[in-house]
Protein backbone atom coordinates (compact mmCIF):
# COMPACT_ATOMS: atom_id res chain seq x y z
CA UNK A 1 0.00 0.00 0.00
CA UNK A 2 1.23 3.34 -1.04
CA UNK A 3 1.01 5.72 2.15
CA UNK A 4 2.27 9.86 2.13
CA UNK A 5 5.28 8.64 3.29
CA UNK A 6 5.98 6.11 1.21
CA UNK A 7 4.85 8.82 -1.71
CA UNK A 8 7.39 11.75 -0.92
CA UNK A 9 10.30 8.71 -0.32
CA UNK A 10 9.68 8.29 -3.77
CA UNK A 11 9.31 11.52 -5.26
CA UNK A 12 12.77 12.53 -3.07
CA UNK A 13 14.56 9.48 -4.79
CA UNK A 14 13.04 10.05 -8.57
CA UNK A 15 13.95 13.88 -8.23
CA UNK A 16 17.16 13.53 -7.10
CA UNK A 17 17.54 10.44 -9.47
CA UNK A 18 16.48 12.62 -12.44
CA UNK A 19 18.71 15.62 -11.21
CA UNK A 20 22.00 13.08 -11.88
CA UNK A 21 20.47 11.62 -14.92
CA UNK A 22 20.68 15.71 -16.12
CA UNK A 23 24.73 15.76 -14.64
CA UNK A 24 25.54 13.13 -16.61
CA UNK A 25 24.11 14.48 -20.11
CA UNK A 26 25.31 17.93 -19.12
CA UNK A 27 28.45 16.68 -18.66
CA UNK A 28 28.18 14.93 -22.43
CA UNK A 29 26.91 18.71 -23.63
CA UNK A 30 23.67 17.06 -23.60
CA UNK A 31 21.23 18.66 -21.29
CA UNK A 32 17.53 18.13 -20.83
CA UNK A 33 14.95 19.84 -19.66
CA UNK A 34 12.43 19.52 -16.11
CA UNK A 35 8.84 20.36 -16.90
CA UNK A 36 6.53 19.48 -13.65
CA UNK A 37 5.52 16.19 -13.89
CA UNK A 38 8.69 14.81 -15.89
CA UNK A 39 12.56 14.94 -16.70
CA UNK A 40 13.18 14.63 -20.51
CA UNK A 41 16.17 14.88 -23.08
CA UNK A 42 15.21 15.57 -26.74
CA UNK A 43 18.77 13.56 -27.99
CA UNK A 44 19.85 10.46 -27.31
CA UNK A 45 21.55 10.21 -23.63
CA UNK A 46 24.74 8.15 -22.28
CA UNK A 47 24.72 4.85 -22.49
CA UNK A 48 22.82 3.47 -19.14
CA UNK A 49 21.30 6.54 -18.88
CA UNK A 50 17.47 7.23 -19.76
CA UNK A 51 15.85 9.86 -22.14
CA UNK A 52 13.06 10.27 -19.69
CA UNK A 53 12.65 10.15 -15.96
CA UNK A 54 8.78 10.89 -14.16
CA UNK A 55 9.17 12.86 -11.27
CA UNK A 56 5.42 12.60 -10.35
CA UNK A 57 2.50 9.57 -10.21
CA UNK A 58 0.60 11.51 -12.13
CA UNK A 59 2.48 11.76 -14.92
CA UNK A 60 0.94 10.20 -18.60
CA UNK A 61 2.91 8.58 -21.52
CA UNK A 62 2.62 11.88 -23.05
CA UNK A 63 4.65 13.60 -20.70
CA UNK A 64 7.68 12.02 -21.50
CA UNK A 65 7.23 10.77 -25.38
CA UNK A 66 6.54 14.40 -26.57
CA UNK A 67 10.43 15.37 -24.97
CA UNK A 68 12.12 12.50 -26.10
CA UNK A 69 13.60 10.93 -29.73
CA UNK A 70 11.55 7.63 -30.64
CA UNK A 71 12.31 8.09 -33.82
CA UNK A 72 15.05 5.09 -33.34
CA UNK A 73 14.86 2.01 -30.86
CA UNK A 74 17.31 2.58 -27.88
CA UNK A 75 15.03 5.15 -26.45
CA UNK A 76 14.42 4.31 -22.65
CA UNK A 77 12.07 6.20 -19.62
CA UNK A 78 11.95 5.83 -16.27
CA UNK A 79 8.86 5.34 -15.05
CA UNK A 80 9.27 6.50 -11.69
CA UNK A 81 6.28 4.97 -10.31
CA UNK A 82 5.76 1.96 -11.90
CA UNK A 83 2.51 3.39 -13.68
CA UNK A 84 2.94 4.02 -16.75
CA UNK A 85 1.73 1.70 -19.81
CA UNK A 86 4.31 2.67 -22.97
CA UNK A 87 3.41 -1.07 -24.99
CA UNK A 88 1.70 1.43 -27.48
CA UNK A 89 4.48 3.08 -28.10
CA UNK A 90 7.13 0.70 -29.10
CA UNK A 91 8.09 0.00 -25.51
CA UNK A 92 9.24 -3.18 -23.93
CA UNK A 93 10.04 -3.36 -19.76
CA UNK A 94 13.78 -3.58 -19.76
CA UNK A 95 13.90 -3.42 -15.62
CA UNK A 96 11.73 -3.23 -12.46
CA UNK A 97 13.53 -1.96 -9.60
CA UNK A 98 12.58 -0.76 -5.99
CA UNK A 99 13.18 2.94 -5.03
CA UNK A 100 15.60 3.15 -1.84
CA UNK A 101 15.34 5.64 1.22
CA UNK A 102 17.87 5.69 4.20
CA UNK A 103 16.22 8.50 6.76
CA UNK A 104 19.19 10.70 8.07
CA UNK A 105 18.88 9.86 11.16
CA UNK A 106 19.93 6.30 11.38
CA UNK A 107 22.99 4.80 12.50
CA UNK A 108 26.02 4.29 10.06
CA UNK A 109 27.36 0.83 9.30
CA UNK A 110 30.46 0.13 10.54
CA UNK A 111 33.07 0.36 7.31
CA UNK A 112 36.03 -2.22 6.58
CA UNK A 113 39.22 -0.72 8.62
CA UNK A 114 40.76 -1.83 5.75
CA UNK A 115 40.17 0.25 3.11
CA UNK A 116 39.55 4.14 2.96
CA UNK A 117 36.77 6.48 0.80
CA UNK A 118 37.43 9.31 -1.07
CA UNK A 119 36.47 11.68 -3.66
CA UNK A 120 38.31 11.34 -6.91
CA UNK A 121 40.00 14.61 -8.21
CA UNK A 122 42.03 13.82 -11.15
CA UNK A 123 41.34 12.86 -14.67
CA UNK A 124 43.85 10.06 -13.88
CA UNK A 125 41.94 8.99 -11.02
CA UNK A 126 38.38 9.17 -12.61
CA UNK A 127 39.42 6.61 -15.07
CA UNK A 128 41.02 4.01 -13.06
CA UNK A 129 37.36 4.04 -11.21
CA UNK A 130 35.62 4.13 -14.43
CA UNK A 131 38.16 0.89 -15.09
CA UNK A 132 37.49 -0.71 -11.87
CA UNK A 133 33.82 0.48 -12.74
CA UNK A 134 33.00 -0.48 -15.89
CA UNK A 135 34.81 -4.57 -15.33
CA UNK A 136 35.23 -4.71 -18.96
CA UNK A 137 32.12 -3.84 -20.98
CA UNK A 138 33.61 -1.19 -22.38
CA UNK A 139 31.57 1.57 -21.35
CA UNK A 140 34.16 3.23 -18.73
CA UNK A 141 33.51 6.38 -21.31
CA UNK A 142 30.47 7.05 -19.98
CA UNK A 143 32.35 8.46 -16.51
CA UNK A 144 33.88 12.04 -18.68
CA UNK A 145 36.00 14.46 -17.10
CA UNK A 146 33.39 17.13 -17.03
CA UNK A 147 31.81 15.43 -14.20
CA UNK A 148 34.53 16.19 -11.79
CA UNK A 149 33.65 20.28 -12.36
CA UNK A 150 30.00 19.63 -11.24
CA UNK A 151 29.55 20.54 -7.56
CA UNK A 152 26.37 18.14 -7.24
CA UNK A 153 28.41 15.15 -7.93
CA UNK A 154 30.94 13.35 -6.16
CA UNK A 155 32.84 10.15 -7.39
CA UNK A 156 33.82 8.47 -4.41
CA UNK A 157 36.35 5.72 -4.50
CA UNK A 158 37.37 2.72 -2.56
CA UNK A 159 41.02 2.28 -2.45
CA UNK A 160 42.52 -1.27 -0.24
CA UNK A 161 46.33 -1.41 1.18
CA UNK A 162 48.12 -1.18 -2.20
CA UNK A 163 46.37 2.67 -3.66
CA UNK A 164 43.94 0.53 -6.09
CA UNK A 165 40.45 1.09 -6.47
CA UNK A 166 38.52 -1.71 -5.21
CA UNK A 167 35.03 -0.29 -4.78
CA UNK A 168 33.33 3.20 -5.87
CA UNK A 169 30.08 4.71 -5.89
CA UNK A 170 28.95 8.34 -7.15
CA UNK A 171 26.90 10.96 -4.63
CA UNK A 172 24.60 13.09 -6.19
CA UNK A 173 23.31 15.54 -4.11
CA UNK A 174 19.89 17.67 -4.49
CA UNK A 175 18.01 20.01 -2.54
CA UNK A 176 16.83 16.98 1.02
CA UNK A 177 18.83 13.95 -0.70
CA UNK A 178 21.94 12.44 -0.94
CA UNK A 179 21.84 9.92 -3.97
CA UNK A 180 24.15 6.91 -4.24
CA UNK A 181 24.09 5.14 -7.64
CA UNK A 182 26.83 3.16 -9.47
CA UNK A 183 28.08 1.14 -6.17
CA UNK A 184 29.88 -1.42 -7.19
CA UNK A 185 32.58 -3.56 -5.59
CA UNK A 186 35.51 -5.76 -7.11
CA UNK A 187 35.39 -7.94 -4.10
CA UNK A 188 31.62 -9.54 -4.21
CA UNK A 189 31.43 -8.16 -0.80
CA UNK A 190 28.08 -5.92 -1.14
CA UNK A 191 27.72 -5.47 2.24
CA UNK A 192 31.36 -3.82 2.89
CA UNK A 193 30.75 -1.91 0.08
CA UNK A 194 27.01 -0.27 1.34
CA UNK A 195 29.27 0.37 4.74
CA UNK A 196 31.92 2.13 3.70
CA UNK A 197 30.14 4.07 1.06
CA UNK A 198 27.15 4.78 3.38
CA UNK A 199 30.16 5.89 5.48
CA UNK A 200 31.77 8.45 3.18
CA UNK A 201 28.27 9.89 2.17
CA UNK A 202 26.93 10.34 5.88
CA UNK A 203 29.90 12.51 6.62
CA UNK A 204 29.75 14.63 3.98
CA UNK A 205 25.70 14.35 4.16
CA UNK A 206 24.93 14.14 7.69
CA UNK A 207 21.59 15.72 7.96
CA UNK A 208 19.70 14.70 4.83
CA UNK A 209 18.40 10.62 3.78
CA UNK A 210 20.20 9.08 2.03
CA UNK A 211 17.98 7.60 -1.78
CA UNK A 212 18.10 5.54 -4.83
CA UNK A 213 17.04 2.40 -6.66
CA UNK A 214 18.45 -1.18 -6.69
CA UNK A 215 17.12 -4.64 -7.80
CA UNK A 216 18.37 -8.22 -7.45
CA UNK A 217 21.11 -8.86 -5.16
CA UNK A 218 22.25 -5.15 -4.72
CA UNK A 219 18.53 -4.34 -3.66
CA UNK A 220 19.31 -6.72 -0.88
CA UNK A 221 22.61 -5.75 0.13
CA UNK A 222 21.17 -2.54 0.28
CA UNK A 223 17.99 -3.31 2.62
CA UNK A 224 20.87 -4.98 5.07
CA UNK A 225 22.60 -1.51 5.09
CA UNK A 226 19.44 -0.08 6.58
CA UNK A 227 17.73 1.42 3.54
CA UNK A 228 13.93 1.01 3.23
CA UNK A 229 11.92 0.46 0.47
CA UNK A 230 10.21 3.51 -0.92
CA UNK A 231 7.96 2.54 -4.04
CA UNK A 232 8.82 0.45 -7.37
CA UNK A 233 9.77 1.86 -10.65
CA UNK A 234 10.34 0.33 -14.31
CA UNK A 235 12.55 1.26 -16.99
CA UNK A 236 11.32 0.96 -20.46
CA UNK A 237 12.81 0.42 -23.69
CA UNK A 238 11.61 1.36 -27.20
CA UNK A 239 12.39 -1.88 -29.23
CA UNK A 240 9.48 -0.86 -31.94
CA UNK A 241 10.29 3.03 -33.14
CA UNK A 242 7.91 5.11 -34.63
CA UNK A 243 7.84 5.00 -38.55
Amino acid sequence: MITAVTSDRALRAARNNAAWCEAMCRAHGRPGAFAARAWTNPRRTPPLYPDAVTLTPDASAADVLAGIDTSAAGASVKDSFACLDLTAAGFEVLFEAQWLYRPADLPVPAAPQDTRWSPVATAVELAEWATAWDSGQGLDGVFCTELLSDPATTVLAARDADGRVSAGAVLSTSPGAAGISNLFTRDGDLDAAWAGCLSAVTSRCPDVPVVGYEHGDDLEAALRSGCEPAGPLRVWLLTTPNA
